[in-house]
């Protein structure tokens, strides 16, 4: 592969709706950032040790992972780009297509497989190769397959959601709330596939207005699909994220999330040959931005979160880092007006008592609300080197007001305004 003219990334990299890929790197502050897209979202504990190593060795040794569980190496340049790609294709690090459409369709539980009413993983395999016989879909379009086990991904968005709901039947929810079926899982990948194709109809008429099923007509949304209208599921209580996880029979998994997302290569390194001298065979990388180390004991999965908390991961459900959502900010981003990772640390400390009480953060650097486009308790939006405040809103709502981080700090501590305001919103959770 050549490197680009001038080496700079696509101008399309700085376009909001453009998803970077390994073939396709986008250009930020501290380089060019390539997101992995491993088979399954899996990897051996030897191939996180050298996607580490890679990292260090072709990037900056930064490594992030997305609220779809996609990795990220980020501080490549276009002279080290050529030769890390000949090394991910060649090992089958990654799994890639070099279309525009998405690289990964399909989000599943990091527990797939385990204590579930389907297999979701071999679901969303199957769904995976077929929408990539589908042509014209948006890069960003995001199907969640949940098995309906121990972990729930009804907090995510998505423009289809396929929920099991016994051993054999399958609801498909729609982004307007309404829900399709029940279908048989033999007849769930052709069903989709039905769904996107006359989606990417609706959209090769529309591309810039229509790039999300949510952004169709109710009209047009309810014609996607043949099924018959059927009752919503009841809501699923909220999962843990990370910890040590009983799946029966004695099997045991742990997760353990990367703060903010993000770490560096030692410590990825680190965790792989802690997984390794385990026995595991395979981790699964966490939407909750984290990794999952699958098939343990009870004392090998205990032995695997201690030392991922020696290495300052998150290894319970009750740290506050797990409510907070940050972009990489200043100035590992081109765009970002604020330091919004460093920050986020500060605030996540600052709010804990909040926190723990279910409140949410989110953290940006500017309104394009890379980490976490919904909407938070709390949003902050760099401008300027100060913060947008946002109450119960996303980063493009009205502010409340614009402050610098002392101050929000400062108003977040117990007897001052914000920490009044989102008290009494935490009352009513």
């Amino acid at each position: 592969m050549s490197a680009l003219p001038h080496g700079r990334a696509p101008p399309a990299t700085l376009r909001r709706g453009w998803c970077p890929s390994t073939l396709k790197p986008m250009e930020t502050g501290d380089g060019w950032l390539v997101r992995l897209h491993p088979p399954g979202a899996v990897l051996t504990p030897t191939q996180l040790i050298r996607i580490a190593t890679l990292a260090r060795e072709h990037g900056n040794g930064l490594i992030e992972i997305s609220a779809r569980g996609n990795m990220q190496l980020r501080g490549l340049t276009a002279q080290s780009h050529p030769a890390l790609v000949a090394v991910l294709l060649g090992e089958r690090l990654v799994d890639e297509h070099d279309g525009d459409g998405p690289q990964r369709l399909t989000l599943i539980s990091p527990l797939a497989g385990d204590g579930e009413m389907i297999d979701a993983a071999a679901l969303a395999e199957a769904i995976e190769a077929r929408g990539r016989l589908v042509a014209g879909l948006p890069a960003k379009l995001l199907i969640i397959v949940d098995g309906g086990g121990t972990l729930s991904l009804d907090g995510f968005a998505c423009d289809l959601r396929l929920l099991a709901i016994a051993a054999d039947r399958i609801m498909i929810g729609l982004p307007d709330g309404s829900w399709r079926g029940p279908i048989a899982v033999a007849d769930t990948v052709e069903a989709v596939e039905t769904i996107l194709r006359r989606f990417a109809g609706h959209h090769a008429q529309a591309r810039e207005t229509i790039r999300r099923l949510r952004d169709l007509s109710p009209e047009a949304l309810a014609a996607l699909c043949d099924l018959p209208e059927t009752d919503a599921p009841p809501p699923r209580h909220a999962s843990r994220r990370a910890g040590l996880f009983a799946l029966g029979t004695g099997r045991f998994a742990a997760i353990a999330g990367l703060p903010f997302g993000r770490c560096d290569a030692a410590t990825l390194k680190a965790l792989g040959h802690a997984a390794e001298a385990q026995g595991t065979r395979a981790l699964r990388l966490s939407p909750w931005r984290g990794l999952a180390c699958l098939g343990l004991s009870e004392a090998s999965a205990q032995a695997w979160l201690g030392e991922a908390g020696g290495l300052g991961l998150i290894t319970h459900d009750e740290d506050p880092r797990l409510w907070v959502q940050a972009c990489a900010g200043k100035p590992a981003c081109l765009r970002a007006e604020t330091e919004a990772m460093s920050d986020a640390a500060r605030l996540a400390e600052a709010a804990a008592p909040l926190l723990a009480r279910g409140l949410s953060l989110h953290v940006s650097g500017c309104a394009k609300s890379c980490a976490h486009p919904g909407g938070a308790d709390l949003t902050l939006v760099g401008r300027e080197g100060r913060y947008d405040v946002v109450l119960h809103g996303t980063t493009h709502d009205q502010p409340v007001a614009t402050l610098d981080l002392c101050d929000i700090l400062r108003r977040l501590q117990p007897g001052q305004d914000l920490f009044a305001r989102l008290s009494a919103a935490a009352s009513g959770h």
